[in-house]
């Protein structure tokens, strides 16, 4: 008589490739959401996501490029609306 359930090998459903393509999607609408609102926040979130999803060899690569460049166009715009309206932050 058995007690324990017999061992069975343990397959993994994720990939690696499969976290790095959704990092690379995130990074992407962040960075798009980055050019409305909070880019001082989602700028840097979406260029780390970018990064680590290009460093892990994701499938969508010119999605991580996008989020990748919508990143650093967050920084870009605030820097720019900063020194236009001399403050801190920027508003319309």
């Amino acid at each position: 008589m058995q007690l324990t359930a017999p061992a069975t090998p343990r397959t993994d459903t994720r990939s690696p490739g499969r976290d790095a393509d959704g990092m690379a999607v995130a990074s992407f609408i962040l960075g798009l959401l980055g050019l409305l609102v909070l880019n001082l926040f989602l700028g840097p979130i979406a260029i780390a996501l970018a990064g680590v999803s290009l460093w892990r060899g994701t499938a969508r690569r010119g999605r991580a490029y996008l989020g990748l460049a919508l990143g650093i166009a967050d920084l870009a715009i605030l820097a720019v609306a900063m020194e236009v309206s001399h403050t801190l932050s920027w508003s319309l």
